[in-house]
This record gives structure tokens, C-alpha cells and sequence, in this order.
């Protein structure tokens, strides 16, 4: 029977000279992503803060201002007018976005759905078009003179349907958000549905469960981490809405105004006014309210789903 010896002690490595090179591997591994992401992320956020401290005047040019340019932004109508639209639009149109990708989840989760597959594909499908395609298609649809919609007023004699006037507007927008994005959000809870454990389905049949007890007491609570996920990517999607009224803004010039939202607020300021300085004290506004209504509703979904 032999024996082998264990190596001099000169020769083994020591334990600490081994995490370095642990470390060090994996900062080599993580270095790509962090150099994106200072140069994408980091350094334009920092710019954006060093523009918002600064103000171009008449007299001295780009001269050092603090926290003016925020001052003058929280007291700025035009802000505010723009924030409460959106605001009004989160309220209203993601509740009914994630309830009818919740319902088309379910039921293309169901056995009873015959082609499911299909359905799947179908409701997925607007996702798939470029959002600036879609708002186009839906401008022409929507267009009073021209489009689905002037034909309908031309053949009920009378201009009842005009989804470009200021109180029809942003339901305007709400549907062609929802009928781009119902697919996505519908994905994400079917994706959810389909890591329950069956056992859990054979559990309620044995106790007695119908369909709307299983769905009430096994799915929705199941997905409730994906309903957090989805409301927050919509919050966000929301507070950064721009593509919509900004390409919608010369079918209807009347109604969408330069600070309809405040990223077209802050678009407009910075590329058409050339006040830089205020546009990025804007969008540096905007991006803190969203990441403080995110992190609150991520906290509010992580403790329901701890109880």
C-alpha cells in the first residue's frame, strides 16, 4: 500500500494568493460589461447631472447655478401639465393593459383553448412590429380626413368619431401602447404560469377546485412576481412615453404641443430651444420620480409575495 506525500510547504499555494486569483478572473470576466456600462450608462448620467448645475446666459456664458434650473423646473407649468398627463395615462391604461395580458395568459394557458399556439402568435404579433411602423399605421387609421376613421364619419354622415381631438387624444395613444404591448406583458405571465408544478394542479382536483378557484388560488398568486415585473417595465415605459405623441404630433398639431409629455418637453428644449442645460435638469427629474415609483411598487410586490 503506498502513500503519497503531501507537497513541501514552498510549494503550495496559499490560500490568499488563491481568492486574488479568483478575483481577479472574474474582474477580467465582469470588465467588458463594465466598461459598456460606464460609457453608455455612468457617463451620461454624470454629464447630464454636471449640465443641470449650469445655465447659459446672455452675460457670462456657461456660468455655475446649483440647484436653480430644478427650482425653476418644479415651478414650471409646462412640467407639470405634461406629468400629470402621463400620469393619468399610468393610471389608466396599464391597469387595463396587464389585466387583458393576464386574461389572454390565462386562457392560452388553459386546456379548453383549442390552437393555442396560434393565438399565442397572434397576440404576440404587434410586439414584433417597430413601434414608429405601428404609430404610423394607427395615425392613418385614426386620420379624420383620410384614414378608417374619416371613412366612418363619411358614411354616418357626421364627424362622430375623431380620436385627434384633445379629449380623445391620449385614449388615442392608450390603445396603440395596449395593442403593442398586451402581447409582450402576455408573455411574461405565461412564461410565469408554465413553472407551477403540475402536482399542485392534481392537488386542487382532488380537493374539488374549478377552473376559476384554480385560477384564483393557484395562477394568480403564482405569477404574482411577473405582475410586479410587468407593472414596473410598464411604469417606466409610461414615464418615458415619447414615440407615440411625438410622431403623432404633425397629424395633429392642434392638440400634441411641444411638452405634451416631458421627454417631449425635455426633446424639444434641448434640439429646438438649445437649452441643454434645462432639458437635462428635465430628464434628471423625470428619471429619479420614475426610479422612486419602480423601487416603491417592487417593495409593496416583494412583501405580498413574503406573506
Amino acid at each position: 500500500m503506498t502513500t503519497t506525500a503531501a507537497p513541501p510547504p514552498a510549494l503550495r499555494t496559499p490560500p490568499r494568493r488563491r481568492r486574488r486569483r479568483i478575483e481577479e478572473r472574474g474582474w477580467l470576466f465582469v470588465a467588458p460589461f463594465a466598461i459598456v456600462f460606464a460609457l453608455v450608462f455612468l457617463a451620461p448620467l454624470a454629464y447630464s447631472l454636471y449640465l443641470s448645475l449650469f445655465r447659459d446666459q446672455l452675460i457670462g456664458g456657461n456660468a455655475f447655478v446649483g440647484f436653480d434650473n430644478y427650482l425653476t423646473a418644479f415651478a414650471d407649468p409646462k412640467f407639470w401639465e405634461g406629468f400629470g398627463r402621463v400620469g393619468i395615462f399610468l393610471v389608466v391604461q396599464v391597469p387595463i393593459m396587464l389585466v387583458l395580458a393576464l386574461a389572454a395568459a390565462l386562457a392560452i394557458d388553459s386546456a379548453r383553448l383549442h390552437a393555442a399556439g396560434f393565438y399565442r402568435m397572434v397576440i404576440f404579433l404587434p410586439y414584433a412590429v417597430p413601434a414608429v411602423v405601428a404609430v404610423l399605421m394607427w395615425g392613418y387609421i385614426y386620420g379624420d380626413q383620410f384614414g378608417l376613421a374619416g371613412n366612418l364619419n363619411s358614411l354616418l354622415g357626421s364627424d362622430v368619431v375623431q380620436p385627434f381631438v384633445p379629449e380623445w387624444m391620449l385614449v388615442s395613444i392608450g390603445n396603440i401602447v395596449t395593442w403593442q404591448f398586451v402581447g409582450y406583458n402576455m408573455l411574461i405571465f405565461y412564461s410565469s404560469l408554465k413553472t407551477i408544478p403540475s402536482d399542485l394542479y392534481e392537488a386542487a382536483s382532488i380537493d374539488g377546485a374549478g377552473a376559476w378557484r384554480t385560477i384564483f388560488s393557484i395562477k394568480i398568486p403564482a405569477v404574482r412576481g411577473a405582475i410586479v415585473i410587468a407593472t414596473i417595465f410598464s411604469i417606466i415605459g409610461s414615464f418615458q412615453l415619447f414615440n407615440e405623441p411625438n410622431i403623432l404630433k404633425p397629424l395633429a398639431p392642434n392638440t400634441i404641443s411641444t411638452f405634451f409629455t416631458p421627454n417631449m418637453y425635455a426633446y424639444n428644449l434641448s434640439f429646438a430651444g438649445q437649452q441643454y442645460n434645462y432639458a437635462a435638469t428635465i430628464a434628471i427629474i423625470m428619471g429619479v420620480i420614475t426610479a422612486v415609483i419602480a423601487y416603491v411598487v417592487q417593495l409593496r410586490g416583494s412583501r405580498q409575495e413574503a406573506r
